[in-house]
């Protein structure tokens, strides 16, 4: 099995709201383990914390989440993103239309200076978002 990216998502109190939500848009098998399922919440008021969430859809997507212990420090949407990317356009419309519900569409999804169609969003989770639709791969052209 090649290797793969896989982003993970950290959460405040709401990791099962945002993951049941993401599995809407994108489809898939979703599961969630609680911090008590494994013995691990140090304050009691955590136990229904998920401390791990997957969420496997069709295409190969695979994210993964946590909620933030609140021992720990937590900025919503800090320092990363999720990049989407294909050619399917139909699959890929349908992703950035299920994400742009209750979104801050900063870069509506359209044609870009490269040729592609791309956009830019932060969903209501406060995740940033980049979908990239591509074109038709070209053919290689002969060397001379």
């Amino acid at each position: 099995m090649p290797s793969i990216l896989t982003p993970y998502l950290g959460f405040r109190d709401n990791t099962k709201e945002a993951m049941e939500f993401y599995q809407s848009v994108f489809g898939g098998e979703l599961t969630m383990s609680r911090y008590a399922d494994f013995g691990m919440n140090e304050d009691p008021s955590e136990a229904d914390k998920i401390m791990h969430a997957q969420l496997v859809a069709p295409g190969r997507l695979i994210f993964m989440a946590a909620d933030t212990p609140n021992s720990m420090p937590f900025t919503p949407g800090d320092a990363f993103s999720v990049s989407l990317s294909g050619q399917d356009v139909d699959e890929l419309t349908g992703f950035w239309n299920g994400l742009s519900e209750g979104a801050n569409v900063f870069m509506p999804l359209e044609k870009a200076p490269w040729g592609d169609s791309f956009g830019q969003l932060i969903d209501r989770f406060g995740v940033r978002w980049m979908v990239n639709i591509g074109g038709s791969p070209t053919e290689p052209t002969p060397q001379s």
